[in-house]
C-alpha cells in the first residue's frame, strides 16, 4: 500500500514537472534582468517542447499570443473552428484585454542545437544567444503608429498589468494549428514609482534625509575649511614671531662685539 502512494506521488510530480514545462516561462534572470519591466516581458522560447508534434519534410512556425488576466476564459481560445489559429491584433483585442493577440511569429527553435549559454559571457556572441534563447514581448514602440507596418505588432505592454502567454506550433502549408502549450501563470509587468518613492540610495534615505545629509556635509566642510585658515594663520603668525626674536637677537649681540667709541 505505502508503495502505491510513492508510485503515485511520483506520477504526480512528473505530471506537475512537465505541465511546467509546457508553459512559457519568463527568462532565466543571469540573461534577462530587470525582467518583466514596466512595458516588457522576457519568454524562454518553447525548446523541446513540441518535438513529438513535428514531421519530416512540413514547415512550422510558432505564434505567441498574449492577454491579460482579467479577459474571459471563454475569449481564451486561439483558434478557429477549422484549427486555425486567430490573427487577431493588439487593437482588436484593446491590448489583450478582450481576448488573446498575435504578438510574435518566430522559427520553431531546434532543440538538438540549443544555444551554448557559456557564450553568454562573449560580447560577440551574447546578442545571437539572446535571439535564440528567448523573446522580449513589447519590445517594438512604433508598430501601431507606422501606417506602413506590415508585420505581426508587439507593442510595449501595459504598467502594473497580469498577462498571460501561450506558444502554438503552426503548419505553416496548411495554415492549422498542430499543438499548443498551456497558458503562462500570471506575470505582471512592474509599477511606476512616484518620484518621491524613488529609491535613491542603497541606504534607502528619503528626501528629507538626503537633503539634510547635503547641508551637514556643507557645514562640515566649511568647519574644515576654518580650522584650516586658523591653524595656517598661527603657523604664519609663529614664524613670524620667530623670526623677530632672531633677529632682535642679532641685534643684541651685534651690539655687544660693536667697540665703544673713543671720546677723543
Amino acid at each position: 500500500m505505502c508503495s502505491y502512494w510513492i508510485v503515485l506521488a511520483f506520477c504526480c510530480l512528473g505530471q506537475l514537472c512537465a505541465d511546467q514545462s509546457l508553459k512559457p516561462q519568463l527568462a532565466a534572470p543571469q540573461l534577462a534582468t530587470n525582467n518583466p519591466t514596466l512595458t516588457t516581458v522576457s519568454l524562454e522560447k518553447p525548446f523541446c517542447v513540441f518535438d513529438s508534434s513535428l514531421h519530416p519534410n512540413k514547415s512550422y512556425v510558432i505564434y505567441l499570443y498574449a492577454m491579460k488576466e482579467l479577459a474571459s476564459v471563454i475569449s481564451s481560445l486561439v483558434t478557429d473552428n477549422s484549427s486555425k489559429p486567430l490573427d487577431s491584433t493588439f487593437q482588436q483585442t484593446s491590448g489583450g484585454q478582450l481576448g488573446p493577440y498575435k504578438a510574435a511569429v518566430f522559427n520553431v527553435p531546434s532543440c538538438a542545437s540549443p544555444p551554448n549559454l557559456a557564450d553568454i559571457g562573449d560580447v560577440n556572441k551574447v546578442s545571437d544567444v539572446l535571439k535564440q534563447y528567448l523573446f522580449r514581448v513589447g519590445d517594438d514602440g512604433t508598430c501601431l503608429y507606422d501606417p506602413n507596418f506590415l508585420d505581426v505588432c508587439n507593442p510595449p505592454l501595459a504598467p502594473d498589468t497580469t498577462y498571460r502567454f501561450k506558444y502554438v506550433l503552426v503548419d505553416s502549408t496548411k495554415g492549422i494549428m498542430k499543438d499548443q502549450s498551456f497558458w503562462s501563470d500570471p506575470i505582471k509587468t512592474r509599477k511606476i514609482k512616484l518620484p518621491l518613492k524613488i529609491d535613491t540610495w542603497p541606504g534607502r534615505r528619503s528626501g528629507g534625509m538626503i537633503v539634510i545629509t547635503s547641508i551637514l556635509s556643507v557645514l562640515i566642510f566649511l568647519l574644515l575649511v576654518g580650522l584650516l585658515a586658523a591653524v595656517s594663520s598661527a603657523v604664519m603668525k609663529s614664524e613670524d614671531s620667530s623670526a623677530e626674536t632672531r633677529h632682535m637677537s642679532q641685534t643684541s649681540q651685534q651690539s655687544e662685539l660693536r667697540p665703544p667709541l673713543s671720546s677723543e
